[in-house]
């Protein structure tokens, strides 16, 4: 009988750890410019990730097509990270809401955004393993065309699977700004980024160890 990768959440408490820069180093891709923790970067071996269904039965077409760019963007990163799609919020990692993220002040600027992924670090029991695990809230407006609603899922997406952070190059699904067209493949750049982050030593997926403070901690995109 094959072990349930995904089983409900029976207990939660949130950490007090924020994500920070790493020291200067030459490294492949842009895994420099990557934030990871005190604990090591915030990544599992096997992601759980839950996407917010429609509202009705059968969606209406707007909400088939975010359901559809934005399940393209997880078969996408599908192939790079192990992961399964689970039918509730309590067994995931990952959660990905069908929502328009709050402006925010940036530089004394209101700015608005197409989407925003937002870490807290949790110790969870889920049936009798308690163990260090990210917790990811992703959020995607509804209200984009259907190649933009993609790359920007895919690159709320890269952000939860590990790439706290950007690229300067365009070309990349972490660019801080792309180019005239959409990113929706991710590059050479950001698999040598991912394949670094992955390679690193952490302790999430282990067992948590009960001296680290309960805080809350939401952190930055």
């Amino acid at each position: 009988m094959q072990p349930d990768l995904c089983p409900p959440q029976q207990q939660l408490r949130t950490l007090k750890v924020a994500l920070e820069s790493q020291a200067p180093a030459q490294r492949p891709g842009y895994a420099s410019s990557i934030a990871t923790t005190s604990l090591g970067p915030p990544v599992l071996k096997h992601w759980c990730v839950w996407l917010q269904p429609a509202d009705a039965s059968p969606p209406n077409r707007w909400d088939q097509r975010w359901l559809k760019a934005v399940s393209s963007a997880l078969t996408t990163w599908g192939a790079l990270v192990p992961l399964t799609r689970v039918d509730s919020p309590e067994q995931a990692n990952v959660m990905i809401w069908r929502q328009q993220p709050a402006r925010r002040q940036v530089a004394g600027v209101w700015r608005a955004s197409n989407g925003r992924t937002q870490l807290q670090v949790v110790d969870v029991q889920r049936q009798s393993r308690r163990r260090l695990e990210p917790q990811v809230k992703v959020m995607v407006s509804p209200g984009l065309r259907a190649e933009a609603l993609q790359a920007t899922a895919l690159h709320e997406l890269g952000h939860a699977f590990g790439l706290w952070g950007h690229s300067s190059v365009p070309t990349d699904v972490l660019a801080i700004s792309q180019g005239e067209s959409p990113v929706l493949v991710p590059s050479e750049r950001d698999r040598l980024t991912l394949a670094w982050v992955m390679q690193q030593t952490t302790r999430f997926g282990s067992t948590i160890r009960p001296s680290i403070e309960p805080a809350e901690s939401a952190l930055p995109e």
